[in-house]
């Protein structure tokens, strides 16, 4: 059964589940949602997500929404097969659980709140807050500092091999570099260059990124 993505593939988070399910080889198709005329809002796409957002998958006559769940959800399905993106000791799943909790709370939503003041709001003709902008910059730059320190540690951040924990950081940490022009945070902390350049060089990621082409 070929597994649904609905969303648009140049959003981040239906791009954290089409990394996943290409690191584990799972067959799926991409059900464009438009965003801009609104589809996410309207009866049929809240049918399969009640909150009016991106993404929401159907594998056969399962539904699953929010991105995390998901690339938890087909983890644990294919854990036999492709690379092992949970950890196996209940430590190991511990510590992916926990950089993917900093991922969403503490990484995320700078880079969202920077990514929709200097790219998305600026699209729609609105004014761009530039006074958050330099807030979410300071704070990002002490979460790195963090990811600094942690990456001494280990290549990756829940360990010596890549994990959800890193994959859920691909999308967030691509447009940071990209269209909201601040790669500089990520370039000048050593390891966590070292971290994005490994990475982002996974062919799963590449295979998402020609997607958007």
């Amino acid at each position: 059964m070929v597994v649904k993505v609905y969303g648009p593939v140049r959003a981040a988070c239906p791009q954290r589940v089409m990394a996943c399910l290409f690191e584990k080889g799972v067959e799926f198709v991409v059900v464009e949602v438009d965003l801009q005329a609104g589809e996410h809002k309207k009866p049929n796409f809240l049918e399969r997500q009640p909150f009016g957002q991106v993404p929401a998958v159907e594998d056969g006559d399962f539904r699953l929404f929010e991105s995390r769940a998901i690339i938890r959800y087909y983890a644990a399905k294919y854990v036999d097969q492709g690379p092992n993106l949970l950890g196996t000791t209940l430590e190991e799943r511990g510590l992916v659980d926990q950089w993917l909790e900093v991922e969403a709370h503490n990484y995320n939503d700078l880079v969202y709140n920077i990514v929709l003041q200097l790219c998305v709001l600026p699209q729609m003709g609105q004014p761009s807050d530039m006074f958050l902008v330099k807030s979410c910059e300071n704070k990002l730059g002490k979460v790195l500092d963090i990811y600094e320190r942690r990456l001494t540690e280990g290549k990756y951040l829940a360990g010596d091999y890549f994990t959800l924990a890193d994959l859920s950081h691909l999308p967030g940490t691509r447009y940071l570099m990209n269209e909201a022009g601040m790669g500089y945070l990520v370039r000048e902390r050593k390891n966590v260059n070292a971290w994005w350049e490994d990475i982002s060089s996974r062919p799963a990621w590449k295979k998402v990124l020609k997607l958007m082409v």
